[in-house]
């Protein structure tokens, strides 16, 4: 079947939500307005359950937005989630709308359809649900912050308060219908490289040259695609303080990816093993420093959350659901690992985190059918 989104009631949101500068650790404002338009479908709306820390260090930031609807069928809860936050540069924005039917910004900054276009379906779907009294279980919501910095602001949300065993991330590119069922181990490291300052021209031997040891070390250490489900990538170095002096000291920042946390936690030690033993052989030393971000996690196709995601786009009109896996994490994986199954939902976005961003109406209108159907369809 096919829902009574209101077309003109989505752009129009859609574009409201564009307006808003909310770049990470900058999302007050339109969580403020995302809380009052929650309120205003008549959920019961909660910002109190974050640890108190994550808004002391940013206090721009919103809180995470926990919504509760309650049902007025039968049936087991479901959690719809997206996150406020965008890239940068994200100041500024504004949706244009194209003859065609495209949307982007206007060339300056990302459109920030990642993730407005999964908060306008959201928002949408709850609007129809209300407006046309379909029958639904209870419902719950979650809107996140800092989603773009590794899920930092929903790492300090209490998951304790989500009554729901399966939830639907909408935060994913690609066709409306596609799913991401799996997503990577993420570990990020920082190699601090230690040699000995010394002149350059008059007494470079008896300096050891820590840019050296970075360099050597990074040409013995494969980058890109390590294997099918893992990569590599090595992402900033600084260090030195004249061209004139031996470097004494270098940063390299890095990370891994993988689909299998074990692999993730292989590869890490590579990437140490050999930063040490280069030093060790020129005479330096590193400090080496891994942080856990998000843990993977693969859902099974026979769940009955992706079986119930199947029916939910079935009933929406979307033939041909594609379920794949992802190499970025989201706010899927921090639901996974407090036990709660989720998947990750296309909700009309595409070439994200770029000034070229996109998204289309037909998709977006497609995105709050599917949010609708995945709210209102019976297991």
């Amino acid at each position: 079947m096919k829902y009574p989104v209101n077309r003109e009631r989505l752009i129009r949101r859609f574009a409201d939500y564009v307006s808003y500068d909310s770049e990470t650790y900058h999302e007050k404002a339109l969580g403020e307005r995302v809380v009052r338009d929650l309120k205003s479908l008549g959920l019961t709306v909660r910002t109190d359950g974050d640890d108190p820390a994550f808004l002391t260090a940013h206090p721009e930031s919103h809180p995470n937005i926990y919504g509760f609807l309650p049902g007025n069928a039968e049936g087991d809860p479901v959690l719809l989630s997206a996150h406020l936050d965008t890239v940068s540069p994200g100041t500024g924005k504004q949706a244009v709308f194209h003859e065609d039917g495209t949307v982007t910004a206007d060339g300056t900054t990302v459109l920030g359809a990642d993730d407005v276009s999964g908060l306008t379906a959201i928002l949408e779907a709850l609007s129809v649900i209300r407006g046309e009294q379909l029958t639904h279980p209870d419902i719950e919501v979650l809107i996140t912050t800092a989603e773009e910095a590794f899920c930092e602001g929903s790492k300090a949300f209490d998951f304790g308060l989500i009554r729901s065993k399966k939830a639907y991330v909408l935060d994913l590119d690609g066709a409306v219908g596609t799913a991401a069922i799996a997503a990577p181990t993420i570990l990020s490291f920082t190699a601090t490289v230690k040699g000995k300052a010394a002149h350059a021209g008059f007494r470079p031997e008896s300096g050891i040259n820590a840019l050296s040891i970075a360099a050597t070390s990074l040409y013995r250490i494969p980058a890109g695609r390590a294997d099918a489900d893992s990569t590599v990538n090595f992402g900033t170095i600084h260090g030195g303080t004249a061209r004139n002096i031996v470097p004494d000291l270098v940063t390299v920042t890095g990370e891994v990816r993988s689909l299998k946390p074990e692999r993730a936690e292989e590869l890490m030690q590579d990437i140490r093993t050999i930063f040490t033993q280069t030093a060790a052989e020129e005479g330096g030393s590193v400090s080496f420093t891994v942080t856990e971000h998000v843990h993977a996690y693969r859902v099974e196709e026979n769940s009955e959350t992706v079986r119930h995601y199947q029916k939910a786009a079935e009933a929406a009109g979307l033939t041909g659901t594609k379920l794949r896996t992802t190499c970025g994490g989201s706010d899927a994986n921090r639901l996974n690992a407090n036990g709660i199954e989720a998947i990750v939902v296309a909700c009309a976005m595409e070439d994200v985190h770029t000034t070229e961003e996109q998204t289309s109406v037909s998709e977006l209108v497609r995105a709050a059918e599917l949010a609708t159907s995945i709210l209102t369809t019976r297991s």
